[in-house]
């Protein structure tokens, strides 16, 4: 296995303004992720869990410290070059799908690809592989609606795919699913990791989805430590 690090997150501080006072999330958090390997990031509920995916993703910036993405320095980046990065580089996969609603299946797939500037007829096939990659080639043309919760996040799965990135970053993924489709959605992400190469930093606080990943952390007063 390389030891190249895909991410590296490095003394990262986030605090956030509320009315009355000021809320520290992240206070020095540190983490390195090696390149192919799936980590785990563990911690109570609002213990900045998903801050931590959201900065690490570029779609928020910290406070202070500093981001590496195979070396480059993300929190160097101005906004379009960040937006490109995540187009690029990321995909996401979040607790709540986030389909939209108005587009079928083979739609929302396309969506990240066509603004990333990809033709209609690559990203249709693109979409189209994907979709059976996932087992839903058939419920192609179904607007979310008509998706179960199970269906709906192996779609969300496909959209995160569609540019091909390097990492996937995954927010509690099956939080929403029964145990059965839990166990679907953690097939899919093993074989991106052990078929693919790909990198996944999934937060949850499930602990027996940490049996899956290679390392775990744990999140606790904005800082990271082993589990």
């Amino acid at each position: 296995m390389s030891t190249a690090l895909a991410l590296e997150l490095k003394n990262l501080a986030k605090t956030y303004a509320r009315k009355t006072h000021p809320v520290p999330v992240l206070r020095g958090a540190d983490l390195d992720v090696v390149a192919g390997t799936w980590v785990a990031v563990t911690g109570k509920s609002g213990c900045g869990k998903s801050t931590l995916l959201q900065l690490a993703g570029a779609l928020d910036k910290p406070d202070s410290g500093q981001i590496l993405c195979f070396g480059a320095p993300v929190t160097e980046m101005g906004s379009g070059a960040r937006a490109r990065f995540r187009r690029q580089r990321i995909g996401f996969i979040f607790q709540s799908y986030q389909l939209l609603p108005g587009l079928t299946a083979c739609e929302n797939v396309m969506v990240a690809a066509r603004l990333n500037g990809k033709s209609r007829s690559e990203t249709l096939r693109r979409a189209d592989s994907l979709l059976e990659k996932v087992g839903l080639r058939d419920r192609s043309t179904h607007r979310p609606a008509e998706l179960s919760g199970g269906e709906q996040q192996r779609i969300a799965i496909a959209r995160a795919l569609v540019n091909d990135p390097d990492i996937i970053l995954a927010d509690e993924p099956t939080g929403n699913l029964d145990s059965e489709n839990a166990v679907e959605i953690i097939k899919i992400l093993t074989g991106l990791r052990d078929d693919e190469g790909k990198t996944i930093v999934m937060v949850t606080h499930d602990m027996s989805l940490t049996e899956h990943a290679d390392q775990t952390y744990v999140l606790s007063d904005g800082v990271l430590g082993d589990r």
